[in-house]
């Protein structure tokens, strides 16, 4: 049976802005630069001490974003989140249950430019994940290039996200309890640069690497489509071997994050700004893959289980495109 919660519908003439409705990149680099601003300030200031424990405790807790983080409850049921819900409006949907006693693999799809499904419906309670998936806990992956900024690291955990690195994505997955779930945005950076309206395309046909996770540690792979991800900004028009898409796949390349050039309204106008647009976000979570462990599966082994993989989500984008007004003769294509 299919489960949704609904989220509250909001009056569009006047709409609630807060800071987190702003693009992931633009609050992530903000962030960063204000958070090491103010830990290098504090050593010039009375207060040093504050920057010279905090260095202290960096050190000691450095592996922790690797180690599953360190989730705020408080911070993940702010009712901040509930008004970034509410905004869209952003709504999750499940189509199977989810055993507690297991770990799962979670494929999210497709990146968009904010990212504002999966970090939503991860990283905080505004949509109910607890409540649809009870006994499973939520891990987001995230670039190792945050975890290293002061203080944002804090709070990057908090949420329940955690590094992207192999190390760390075993450590969930391997934890004998079950319970959780690992939320990989296997298009990545690099997906975000074909991120727009009505764009049903994810950058997956090579991407592997999840799945061979995934059979080393016998853990089922679940497919997740991100309904409206694609629709809330506007992506100045940048074809492959244009020359800003070499440009912004060489920056990339070199700083691990993509910098897609984006528009959509304003604060108080609807014609141009970076604020996106209020159009609805549904995630709908498939049913679990079965996968056979195996230590080092062979390549064939691999291109299987993907195979797979790729038939789900495919139907499940099918089973639901109808019912978020995505036209029927629209497929998703992979590259």
């Amino acid at each position: 049976s299919q489960v949704q919660i609904q989220s509250l519908q909001v009056n569009h003439s006047s709409p609630k802005l807060h800071l987190t409705q702003l693009p992931t990149h633009c609050l992530a680099f903000l962030s960063a630069q204000c958070c090491i601003a103010a830990f290098i300030a504090l050593f010039f200031t009375r207060f040093w001490l504050v920057s010279a424990l905090y260095a202290a405790w960096w050190f000691i807790d450095r592996e922790k974003p690797s180690k599953g983080g360190r989730r705020i409850h408080a911070i993940r049921n702010s009712v901040v989140w509930r008004y970034m819900r509410d905004y869209f409006p952003i709504t999750l949907v499940k189509t199977a249950e989810l055993d507690p006693r297991q770990n799962y693999l979670m494929g999210f799809h497709p990146h968009g430019v904010l990212a504002a499904g999966a970090f939503l419906n991860f990283c905080t309670e505004a949509s109910g994940f607890s409540t649809l998936f009870p006994g499973i806990t939520p891990h987001l992956m995230m670039l190792t290039l945050w975890f290293r900024v002061p203080f944002f690291r804090d709070y990057l955990m908090s949420g329940g996200l955690v590094s992207s690195d192999k190390e760390s994505a075993s450590y969930v997955l391997q934890r004998p309890e079950g319970g959780n779930v690992l939320a990989i945005i296997v298009g990545g950076a690099q997906e975000a640069l074909d991120a727009r309206p009505g764009s049903c395309t994810l950058l997956l046909k090579n991407r592997k690497g999840f799945v061979r996770l995934a059979i080393e540690h016998g853990t089922p792979l679940v497919p997740a489509f991100s309904f409206g991800e694609n629709d809330l900004f506007e992506q100045v028009r940048n074809p492959k071997g244009s020359w800003l898409r070499q440009l912004q796949h060489r920056l990339q390349q070199i700083m691990g994050i993509s910098l897609p050039l984006f528009h959509a309204r304003g604060i108080f106008q609807y014609s141009f700004g970076l604020v996106p647009y209020r159009r609805p976000i549904c995630t709908v979570v498939g049913k679990p893959i079965p996968v056979q462990r195996k230590h080092r599966p062979s390549k064939e082994e691999v291109d299987q289980v993907h195979q797979k993989y790729l038939n789900e989500l495919c139907k499940l984008f099918e089973e639901h495109k109808a019912k978020y007004n995505i036209p029927e003769d629209r497929h998703l294509e992979f590259i």
